[in-house]
């Protein structure tokens, strides 16, 4: 497949004939909703530095994570696959080893390919082709004697501290402040050992550098300063659906799914989340200090984006695997070098449906390497070095069952309409997302989107035919009473 470099990413010395590599900083954060960000259209967002990257560069404003969970986002990010073809439909393992790796094929073309913070893979410290990882794990320990890079550095800068004395769960919708000094933050961690990686860099090989936050994914922890700039800034309430009242009546405990614990409660959380948020911007705007330091700034594509959203609270759903915006909808943010000759202007938006399985042929693209023609995702440079690329019309979402029996669904949406479909109920939702875009009014039944409806449908026929009648029959779409969690194309060995 050719790349948009062979355009836009060519040496300004005429003697040269290889394209020019820029070093690629790409960061990420974990359980991050798309209208987290001031740029994003939420001014009750503090987020000046990620701010400038879109003003500095583009805003996907159609991104989404098509299997709305750690795991198997990262995997389609990992691999530049669809759901299907990586193997992963739900909650599960990243698998040891893949036909595709963005560390490997970017350490192929030779980058120097380093990670820092939350990686979710398995076993933890897997290096798919990077050099080296230092990781966050958010506490999760899933091999015997495992300890975290994060958490060793913590023993050594507080022995004997609790780094999770705070005492919120990883995945609690209760919010409070961090109780041990700032420095000691997952956050501040990741953020400075970034700093410090880019300040010690003397290699010569252009730089493949993935930070990944553990935040603002639960707990709900900011520093006190943080929080307290947030005092007088009016917090948006959930979007509360005329469909999901089954939602409100849950038990009420710290780690509850579904539940409408008031509305006090939710914008308690949002509040913390945000602020969690602006630590991190903090921390982005430290690493970008460093990259100009260092000369790196004007010869980099800097990338920002999340592995899947955090409903807070909307429709009475937490957390996240769930179809609706604040689970799948999610930041894409791309800043290209200064020497790159773009056809679209810095801070534009763009409306193309992009997921994560793009990052991937897009950094392979800035890399001037051919992207495969059986990898799934797209470089998204294509689309800014040429306005009138050919695009995808929509892109595809599901999740395998958890929660609860009924959220097992697949669905469709090109960023304007979003349809839905339950596999183990047969129930459909259809839904507007430029005049409804908190999804409160389900369109389904509605006579005047009957003809929508059916052409939706039909989209969804012809995406899942490839799996077989355990999925659609004679063009039909076809109700499931098993939950598959790995597809046929799950690498096993």
């Amino acid at each position: 497949m050719v790349g948009a470099t062979e355009k836009a990413f060519s040496q300004s010395s005429e003697d040269s004939k290889q394209p020019r590599q820029p070093h690629i900083i790409f960061i990420m954060t974990d359980q991050q909703r798309f209208d987290a960000l001031g740029c994003m259209g939420n001014p009750a967002v503090i987020s000046p530095n990620i701010d400038k990257l879109a003003q500095n560069g583009v805003v996907f404003r159609n991104g989404y994570s098509s299997t709305p969970s750690c795991t198997p986002a990262r995997a389609g990010l990992l691999t530049g696959l669809s759901p299907w073809h990586h193997g992963m439909l739900g909650y599960g393992r990243v698998a040891r080893k893949y036909p595709f790796e963005m560390p490997q094929m970017l350490r192929e073309a030779g980058y120097y390919t380093f990670g820092i913070g939350k990686m979710h893979w398995f076993p933890q410290k897997s290096l798919h082709g990077f050099y080296g990882t230092l990781v966050d794990e958010s506490g999760r320990v899933e091999q015997d004697g495992f300890v975290s890079d994060y958490h060793d550095w913590f023993k050594l800068q507080a022995p004997g501290s609790d780094p999770n004395a705070t005492g919120i769960g990883w995945n609690e919708h209760r919010a409070g402040t961090y109780k041990l000094d700032e420095k000691l933050h997952p956050t501040y961690w990741t953020g400075q050992t970034a700093v410090e990686f880019i300040n010690n860099y003397q290699l010569k090989q252009p730089l493949f550098l993935k930070i990944s936050f553990a935040r603002p994914h639960s707990p709900y922890d900011p520093p006190k300063r943080l929080l307290e700039k947030y005092d007088n800034i009016e917090i948006p309430e959930p979007w509360i659906g005329d469909w999901c009242e089954e939602f409100a009546n849950y038990p009420d405990t710290p780690d509850a799914a579904f539940g409408n614990f008031g509305t006090e409660h939710a914008v308690k959380a949002r509040r913390h989340y945000y602020a969690n948020i602006t630590y991190i911007d903090e921390q982005v705007g430290q690493i970008i200090d460093a990259l100009k330091q260092k000369g790196w700034y004007e010869n980099a594509l800097i990338c920002f984006t999340a592995d899947h959203g955090d409903m807070l609270g909307d429709h009475y759903h937490w957390r996240k695997t769930y179809v609706y915006e604040g689970s799948s909808h999610i930041p894409f943010i791309m800043q290209w070098p200064e020497w790159m000759k773009a056809q679209v202007k810095k801070g534009s938006e763009l409306e193309h449906p992009v997921e994560l399985r793009d990052w991937l042929p897009t950094f392979l693209d800035a890399a001037g390497v051919s992207v495969p023609d059986t990898m799934d995702g797209r470089s998204m440079l294509s689309l800014v070095v040429e306005q009138n690329s050919e695009w995808r019309e929509y892109i595809d979402l599901e999740h395998a069952t958890t929660y609860r029996p009924e959220n097992y669904w697949s669905a469709l949406t090109d960023g304007k309409v979003k349809y839905i479909w339950f596999f183990r109920t047969g129930e459909e939702q259809l839904f507007d997302l430029v005049n409804d875009p908190g999804e409160k009014h389900e369109l389904h039944a509605d006579s005047s989107w009957q003809s929508e409806l059916k052409k939706w449908r039909n989209r969804m026929a012809q995406h899942l035919s490839e799996r077989g009648e355990g999925f659609v029959q004679n063009g039909r779409l076809v109700k499931r009473t098993e939950n598959m969690l790995y597809s046929p194309n799950y690498p096993t060995s």
